[in-house]
């Protein structure tokens, strides 16, 4: 009989579940830091509020909706394609080509997906930055996918797990965000936090944002996303 993996193992791991922004690319970066400026214009357009007061509401949205978007489309009607088309006009040059990630997410065993609150087109550009990955997910699981009920709502996770069949206690979960952990945790997941470094700051993240509480619902926590999975636990 083969024993029960520990709960911080990912020796059992068949499905390999990843977010996107500031997880497959540093936080450092400051790519979302762009989207977030945007965001911050496109509240302005909506809400008519000065640009201090809706940004402020923007990062509300964020926190109590899962992203902004959805606060926007519960409380404004907002249209969803033009939301997504608007905050991703960016420039994508700041994520730099990192094969060695690259590699060492291709040789996991099993299944590898992208889990994200932005769309298939952001995802898509990012890819095209890092390297070779065209073929790298199985799919990108996108924010229409989720019929724009975001992580960390559970139904979010549930549409995933159902589309691909994943089996929640031989699969493993990515995100920069704590939160975003939870739902996997309780499934059965491994979680895994993808941090910027430790003295990382910016005047666009609200301390939240890089909150680390060492909760039980985060098994491992890493500021190498590409070190950590080519010396796997």
């Amino acid at each position: 009989m083969n024993p029960i993996p520990s709960p911080r193992s990912l020796s059992h791991v068949r499905d390999w579940v990843f977010d996107l922004d500031n997880t497959l690319y540093p936080r450092e970066c400051n790519l979302f830091a762009q989207i977030d400026l945007l965001i911050s214009d496109y509240m302005v357009g909506v809400t008519n509020l000065p640009y201090d007061a809706a940004r402020r509401l923007q990062k509300d949205y964020y926190r109590d909706y899962g992203t902004t978007l959805n606060g926007l489309m519960q409380l404004h009607d907002v249209d969803p394609d033009h939301y997504l088309s608007t905050v991703h006009a960016i420039d994508y040059s700041p994520v730099a080509p990192h094969e060695a990630l690259i590699a060492a997410i291709r040789s996991l065993p099993g299944r590898k997906f992208i889990l994200t609150n932005g769309d298939v087109g952001h995802a898509r550009s990012v890819l095209g930055r890092l390297g070779n990955a065209a073929d790298l997910f199985e799919d990108i699981f996108d924010i229409r996918a989720m019929s724009y009920r975001p992580k960390p709502l559970p139904e979010a996770y549930e549409s995933f797990f159902s589309t691909h069949g994943i089996d929640t206690q031989k699969a493993a979960m990515f995100d920069d965000l704590e939160k975003n952990l939870l739902v996997p945790h309780e499934t059965g997941m491994v979680t895994v936090q993808v941090v910027a470094s430790d003295d990382f700051a910016h005047d666009q993240v609200d301390p939240w944002e890089l909150e680390r509480t060492g909760g039980a619902h985060v098994h491992h926590v890493t500021a190498d996303l590409a070190g950590f999975l080519s010396k796997l636990p």
